[in-house]
């Protein structure tokens, strides 16, 4: 086989430039990555024949820089650059610059990019080629007026849809006419900050929405074909979580279909290179399907079709971007087995998927039979709040979609990351959900599931293993007998107490007497029961406790035990002294239920505003500061009247759960919650 290029540029960063460095390793391809401030010392830098920086973490003078990264490009001597998907993946003005420098750009034309680029453009234009569109109304300019009396027509509910930009921002559900107004204002106003662009269009509201795509790969030479599709149904706000190929809704004559109305989109605008045609489908009538738009660029979510397919997509974007037909015909593609994706972000959807920064302190990515792991983690590597919050996607493949599932949830059970708080619990909850293990699936599935998800807390199992992990260590390094955590003496045996922090600022105490192997253990309700621990190896032990015995993983850091079990990570506190006391001092007087006064910050991230001062008296429900992260604002709120004493300023770097005011109750003031 031929080497199309000898240099590719990779224009991208994280778990995307990881996976095409690896196609361009394969393929004997020098690569080069680039890389800004922030990512020094990042994977996809390590993976690269060479790299080169290209400025400062934010995103406007390093990864989208077009005059910066076209500059490493000439400087390193690439032929080409792969933009991978965001950044500059669909920006017409790069892929330009790219053709003026005599620099190929793989992906589409220009054409294609402002074409599909905008979705009123692009609605218009593929109905004209046969392709099914949705019902609505789709003009560039509508004025708010023009839009409420075409609303009439279009019928209800409707949605509200921002032409330009995507991730569901501005899109607005309307259900009556009566809401439609203060609903595009809204809108507009949305779309504006986000993309720069308050145009709007509607659309009729399809129940029970599925949200099917298609994979679709074009010659320079008229070739086009499609390699079936991608059901991406399980989204939260709009952004996928889950996706799957094939679809457990289509049949084949549908699946036939829709890949003939993906290829006929991909012909108007004579496509090159691999994109994917994204289809509305009505849950309750899955023969009708609807156009929604064309992604130009490879999709996040591609190895659930090249593991079916066993067609390597990027390796086909760098054949076609040289030059080379497609060898590939429609009757060559074959869907085999089922292949199902979770994408691991660093979030917390036990507190409303508040984004998470730390530093990676362990990992194992697993391995096994069917599984591959498309990831940008390290030990050591910082997650910072610069970018999207994904670190990796864990892709299952099995002989039928059960299999598939199955793999993916052990899979997600095996992978550890510690220091960083992820999604992997909330991923195999989805996955043990019904609807989505019958394939019943929705738009809006996960958000009617989340209120009824249950999330993992250190219960009493973690807290003796912690225990009995801090008891061990004592006894490695106390040589005394009236020393050993034991307990013994010459009159009653004495236990050895433990303080563990779980969070919120709360410290459980548990109480160890006797050897690690054998000891009786005392937390909650549970008195004198057999604790027995029995190391694996450094990382990994064996705890026996209440007729239960895990495996857990572990690793300890100044301050912290971090205990893995399941695919879930518990980040123990370990007080000192003085914070045991000022729990214990603080918890004076204080009735049970009451609200605690302290007001701590939900997630790691930056003080960017304090809009009061200590002293000032404030109300139930007043902001006290805003943290940062992740381009994400979370404002943080009095829990009750009283009078405040703040203990940041704006650009102070604050950990999850530290405490950032203290709000004191007036004398007499009600201080339960209502």
């Amino acid at each position: 086989m031929n080497t199309p290029f000898d240099t590719v540029l990779v224009a991208n960063r994280g778990e995307i430039a990881c996976r095409i460095i690896r196609t361009l390793r394969e393929r004997g391809i020098r690569s080069i990555a680039v890389y800004s401030d922030a990512d020094r010392g990042a994977r996809h830098v390590q993976l690269a024949d060479a790299a080169v920086r290209i400025g400062p973490a934010a995103p406007a003078q390093s990864y989208l820089s077009i005059e910066r990264v076209l500059a490493a490009a000439v400087q390193t001597g690439a032929e080409a650059i792969h933009p991978g998907y965001g950044f500059l993946s669909e920006n017409q003005a790069f892929a330009q610059a790219c053709a003026d420098a005599k620099i190929i750009f793989i992906g589409p034309s220009v054409n294609a990019l402002a074409v599909m680029g905008d979705k009123i453009r692009s609605k218009n234009h593929v109905a004209g080629f046969g392709v099914p569109i949705i019902p609505g109304i789709a003009r560039p300019g509508l004025s708010d007026e023009q839009l409420i009396e075409a609303a009439v027509e279009v019928g209800y509910p409707l949605l509200i849809k921002p032409s330009a930009g995507g991730g569901g921002k501005g899109m607005q559900v309307v259900e009556s006419a009566e809401q439609l107004a203060d609903a595009l204002q809204t809108a507009r106003r949305v779309a504006a900050s986000a993309f720069g662009d308050d145009t709007l269009f509607l659309e009729r509201l399809v129940a029970t929405p599925r949200h099917i795509e298609v994979q679709v790969l074009a010659d320079n030479y008229g070739a086009v074909i499609h390699l079936g599709e991608r059901e991406c149904s399980l989204q939260r706000r709009h952004q996928k979580v889950i996706e799957e190929a094939p679809s457990p809704l289509l049949d084949a004559a549908t699946r036939a279909r829709i890949g003939e109305a993906a290829c006929a989109a991909a012909r108007s605008v004579d496509y090159r290179g691999a994109g994917t045609v994204e289809f509305l489908v009505a849950a309750d009538a899955p023969d009708e399907f609807f156009f929604m738009e064309m992604n130009t660029r490879l999709q996040v979510e591609h190895p659930v079709t090249e593991l079916v397919t066993g067609v390597d997509l990027v390796d086909w974007q760098l054949r076609i971007a040289a030059g080379e037909p497609l060898t590939l015909e429609q009757a060559d593609i074959c869907l085999s087995g089922h292949a199902i994706e979770a994408r691991v972000y660093a979030e917390n959807p036990d507190r409303d998927f508040l984004p998470m920064t730390g530093t990676v302190l362990a990992l194992r990515e697993a391995t096994g039979e069917g599984i591959r792991v498309d990831s940008a983690l390290l030990v050591g590597l910082e997650i910072g709040g610069a970018y999207d919050p994904m670190l990796a996607k864990i892709v299952a493949w099995g002989s039928d979609r059960a299999t598939a599932i199955a793999r993916l949830d052990r899979a997600l059970a095996d992978t550890l990351v510690f220091g960083v708080h992820t999604n992997l619990e909330y991923l195999r909850l989805l996955l043990h959900d019904p609807a989505v293990l019958a394939g019943e699936l929705d738009t809006g599935l996960i958000e009617r599931t989340l209120p009824h998800l249950v999330f993992r807390q250190a219960d009493e199992h973690v807290l003796v293993a912690a225990a009995l992990l801090l008891h061990a260590a004592r006894a490695d390094v106390t040589t005394s007998i009236w020393q050993q955590p034991s307990g013994w003496r010459l009159g009653e045996h004495r236990s050895a107490q433990y303080q563990l922090g779980v969070g919120g600022g709360r410290i459980v105490n548990v109480s160890v007497r006797g050897e690690p192997r054998a000891a009786s253990v005392a937390v909650g309700e549970h008195r004198n029961v057999r604790g027995s621990l029995l190391a694996v190896d450094a990382d990994r032990v064996w705890v026996e406790f209440a007729g239960e015995t895990r495996l857990y993983d572990l690793i300890r850091t100044t301050g912290h035990l971090h205990l893995g079990h399941g695919g879930v990570a518990f980040d123990l506190l370990l007080p000192t002294r003085a914070e045991q006391l000022a729990e214990m001092l603080g918890g004076l007087g204080r009735t049970p239920g009451e609200l605690r006064p302290e007001v701590r910050s939900p997630m790691p991230g930056t003080v960017v505003s304090v809009p009061v001062t200590t002293g000032d008296r404030v109300v139930a429900g007043q902001t006290l500061a805003t943290i940062e992260a992740m381009k994400m604002e979370h404002k943080l709120l009095a829990t009750q009247p009283g009078t405040v004493s703040i203990t940041v300023v704006p650009g102070d770097l604050v950990r999850l759960d530290q405490i950032v005011a203290t709000v004191r109750a007036e004398p007499g003031a009600s201080t339960t919650p209502d």
